[in-house]
C-alpha cells in the first residue's frame, strides 16, 4: 500500500481543522464529526486548544482511501505558531491549502503559499465555507490568482452560494475546462501545441487528465476545489483530487534508514517521544539509530498512525510517520540515519521578532521554571531560551502576544508554575560595518591561555547568516581545537557590541597555535603545560569581540509589511496615528467607500496599531501584517543588556573564567 503524507495549512479560522474532521468522517475513521467550537475534534487534543478553539500544535491522523494510506498533518493557522508549520514542511509529500470563500486570501495564506512554492510541494487549494453568507466564487478565484499564484485551474463550479444548500459540481466534459487544460499543457509543451493546432480531435480528455495530474505532482499548477467542511459539499471531489493529483510514495524499505524528526513531545512519565517521517529504510525496536550526536539512545518502542489512531509496532518503514520512544537526546530537526540533501534545519519563515522575561510568581519556583521552559524549548526550539546568569532572568522569544498567553497557561496547567511576563520588547540584530581583525599568541602577554587564536570578521550578503572559514591549514593543530573555536564563535556572536545577535558576516581563523600534550618526567598529563579545547573556548570570545569592535556594527530592527482596509472617511484620522507609530504608508488606493493602505511599520508598533485600529475605524478596519525585512535604525542604537560576562570588559571576563585576574 502506498503512503501520502499530507499537510493541511491555512490562515486561522479558514476551517482547516473542520476540514480534517470531514475528511476523517468521509473515510470512515470517525462516526461523528467533531466541532472546533465544542472542543471535540480529533486533532485539537490539548485542553488549551479546546478552550481557545485554535490549533496550537501540529497533530497527525491517518486514514485510507482505496490503496493509499494518508497521514494527514493538521497544522496551526495562527501566525504566532508558525514554527509548528515550518517543521512539518520538511516531511510532506503534498499539501491542501485552505482558503475561506468569504474572507478570501489572507496574510498567513500568502506566507504559507510562498513557503510551499519555494519547496516545490504539490499543493491543492480548497476554498471552504461556500455555505456562508458572503461566499464568492469568481471573487475567491481572482483573489487566489492575484495574491497567491496565477498557475491555478478551477476543478468545478458552485451553485446556491451562501446558503445551506450550496453545492459543488466537478467539471466533466466541460468545454471551458477542457480549453484551460489544453492551455495548461501548451504552456509547458510546444510539441503538443503544434499537434493540437493540426488536429484537435487527436487530444482525448484522458490525455488531458494525465497532463493535469503530471503538472500538479510537479507543483507547476494548483487545482482549486470549492466546498464546505461543515456540510460536506465538495469534499468527495477533494478526496479524489488528493489521491489522483498528489504523489503517494513507494519508498525503498530495504535502503539504509533515513528519516527526519519534526516534532518532540513528552509522555506521561516525562519521557521523550520523537515524531519521525521515514524517507527510506526501516527502523526497528532495539535499534540504535545514527544521529548527529553520539549516544542518542536505543529505540524502546514504536507506534505508527493507522486509521485514526496509533498502534504499537515492531518497525517503522519508509513512507510512514511514527512515534519513537527511547531516544533521550533527540531534538527537532534531527536526521536519523542517512542525511538528506534538503536540510531539516532550514528556516522557511521569519524568525521571532519579540522577546520577554518570564518571572515566576513564587521565588521558590525559579529552578522548576528553568526545567519547564527547557522542556517547552525541546518542543518549540524557536522560543529560543536566553538565560541571563548575572540577573538570574530567563528570556523567551515570541511571535506574538497569543503565544505568550499559551506559554503562561501551559506552565500553570502542566507544571503547576504560575508566571508573569515583563514588557515585550523587539529583537534587533547587528551587522558588521567594516572589517576587523585580532590575534592573541600563546605564551605572550596579555594572553593567559595556552592557545593562539587569530580571527578576522567581515560583512557578508544580507540573509547569509554566519560563516566560519579557516585561513590556516587544517592539520596545523588537532581538529577538536578548531571545532572549539568554531562553536565558540557561533555562541559569542549571539551578543554583539550592542547586545544583539550578530549576523550576515564571515569569520576567518587567521592564526592558530597550541602546545602539544606534555607531562613531567615519568609523570602524568599536566594541563598547565598542554593546550586543551577549554583554552580555545575561553580565548576565542576575547579575540572575536576585539575584532568585532574594530569592524564596528550597526543595529537593525524588524519591519513588517502591512495592508490596511478602512472606510474612506477614516483615512484622515489614520494617517497621524500611523505617523506616531513610525509607519511608512504608500499612496492609498480608493475604491468607492473603502480605502486600502499599504506600507511598512516597525515590529514593535504592530501590537499598538492593532489595539488602536477599532477606535480609529469604527471597528471596520482590517489589518494584515507579515514580516518584511530588517531596517537600519536611525539615531541612537537600542541596546540589550548582556547576559554573559562581557568579553569587551577583559578584567571582569578573566575574573569569571579563571577566578582570578
Amino acid at each position: 500500500m502506498r503512503t501520502l503524507n499530507l499537510g493541511i495549512l491555512a490562515h486561522v479560522d479558514a476551517g482547516k481543522t473542520s476540514l480534517t474532521e470531514r475528511l476523517l468522517y468521509a473515510a470512515g475513521v470517525i462516526d461523528e464529526i467533531g466541532r472546533v467550537d465544542d472542543g471535540s475534534t480529533q486533532t485539537d487534543s490539548l485542553e488549551l486548544e479546546r478552550q481557545r478553539g485554535i490549533t496550537i500544535k501540529s497533530a497527525v491522523v491517518s486514514f485510507v482511501v482505496d490503496d493509499v494510506t494518508v497521514n494527514l498533518i493538521d497544522t496551526p493557522g495562527h501566525p504566532d505558531f508558525i514554527a509548528e508549520v515550518e517543521r512539518v514542511l520538511n516531511v510532506l509529500d503534498g499539501a491542501v491549502l485552505v482558503v475561506s470563500a468569504v474572507e478570501g486570501v489572507q496574510a498567513q495564506t500568502r506566507v504559507l503559499m510562498r513557503a510551499l512554492q519555494r519547496l516545490h510541494i504539490p499543493t491543492l487549494i480548497f476554498v471552504n465555507k461556500i455555505d456562508r453568507g458572503g461566499a464568492r466564487y469568481q471573487g475567491a478565484l481572482q483573489s487566489i490568482s492575484e495574491k497567491l499564484t496565477a498557475a491555478v485551474i478551477p476543478m468545478g463550479s458552485t451553485s446556491e452560494l451562501g446558503t445551506r444548500n450550496a453545492r459543488y459540481s466537478p467539471h466533466v466534459d466541460d468545454a471551458g475546462f477542457t480549453s484551460r487544460l489544453i492551455d495548461l499543457r501548451a504552456d509547458h509543451d510546444a510539441a503538443f501545441l503544434a499537434a493540437y493546432v493540426n488536429d484537435e480531435a487527436a487530444v482525448s480528455s484522458d490525455q488531458l487528465g494525465e497532463v493535469l495530474a503530471a503538472q500538479a505532482k510537479r507543483a507547476l499548477v494548483h487545482p482549486v476545489f470549492f466546498g464546505s467542511a461543515i456540510t460536506g459539499a465538495g469534499v468527495d471531489s477533494l478526496i479524489t483530487g488528493i489521491t489522483e493529483l498528489l504523489s503517494a510514495t513507494e519508498a525503498d524499505v530495504d535502503a539504509p534508514p533515513s528519516g527526519t524528526v519534526f516534532k518532540v513531545d513528552r509522555g506521561l512519565a516525562g519521557e521523550k517521544i520523537a515524531y519521525v517521517r521515514m524517507f527510506s529504510g526501516t527502523l526497528r525496536v532495539r535499534d540504535r539509530p545514527q544521529l548527529r550526536r553520539n549516544d542518542a539512545g536505543k529505540i524502546t518502542s514504536i507506534s505508527v498512525f493507522e486509521r485514526g489512531s496509533t498502534v504499537r509496532a515492531q518497525s517503522l518503514v519508509a513512507g510512514q510517520i511514527g512515534k519513537l520512544w527511547g531516544l533521550h537526546d533527540v531534538q527537532i530537526g534531527d536526521e536519523i540515519g542517512e542525511p538528506r540533501t534538503t536540510s531539516a534545519g532550514h528556516h522557511y519563515f521569519s524568525p521571532p521578532t519579540l522577546e520577554t522575561v518570564v518571572v515566576p510568581r513564587r521565588r521558590a519556583d525559579k529552578g522548576a521554571l528553568r526545567v519547564a521552559l527547557a522542556q517547552l524549548a525541546e518542543q518549540d526550539p524557536l522560543i529560543n531560551l536566553r538565560q541571563d546568569d548575572l540577573r538570574q532572568e530567563i528570556f523567551v522569544s515570541l511571535y506574538g502576544e497569543v503565544q505568550k498567553e499559551v506559554i503562561q497557561t501551559t506552565l500553570a496547567n502542566e507544571f503547576a508554575i504560575r508566571v508573569t511576563f515583563r514588557e515585550t520588547t523587539t529583537i534587533c540584530i547587528e551587522r558588521p560595518i567594516g572589517t576587523g581583525a585580532a590575534v592573541e599568541t600563546i605564551d605572550k602577554e596579555p594572553n593567559p591561555f595556552l592557545a593562539t587564536v587569530g580571527l578576522r570578521i567581515e560583512p557578508a550578503p544580507v540573509g547569509s547568516g554566519v560563516a566560519f572559514r579557516l585561513g590556516v591549514q587544517l592539520g596545523s593543530m588537532p581538529l577538536a581545537f578548531f571545532t572549539a573555536v568554531e562553536d565558540t564563535v557561533q555562541e559569542t556572536l549571539r551578543q554583539g557590541i550592542y547586545g544583539w545577535q550578530v549576523t550576515d558576516c564571515t569569520v576567518t581563523m587567521t592564526h592558530s597555535g597550541y602546545w602539544p600534550r606534555q607531562s613531567h618526567a615519568h609523570g602524568t598529563f599536566d594541563a598547565s603545560m598542554s593546550s586543551t579545547a577549554g583554552d580555545f573556548r575561553k580565548l576565542t570570545p576575547l579575540v572575536l569581540l576585539n575584532a568585532l569592535k574594530q569592524a564596528a556594527t550597526s543595529v537593525y530592527e524588524p519591519m513588517y509589511r502591512f495592508q490596511l482596509e478602512i472606510p474612506a472617511d477614516t483615512f484622515g484620522p489614520i494617517l497621524p496615528a500611523l505617523a506616531r507609530l513610525r509607519a511608512i504608508p504608500r499612496a492609498p488606493a480608493m475604491r468607492g467607500s473603502s480605502c486600502t493602505l499599504e506600507g511598512a511599520i516597525p515590529a514593535a508598533r504592530v501590537h499598538d496599531l492593532r489595539q488602536q485600529l477599532p477606535a480609529l475605524t469604527r471597528g471596520e478596519g482590517v489589518l494584515e501584517c507579515t514580516f518584511d525585512r530588517y531596517e537600519w535604525v536611525r539615531g541612537t542604537f537600542p541596546t540589550r543588556p548582556r547576559s554573559d560576562h562581557n568579553p569587551l570588559n577583559r578584567k571582569d571576563y578573566l575574573l569569571h573564567v579563571m577566578r582570578r585576574v
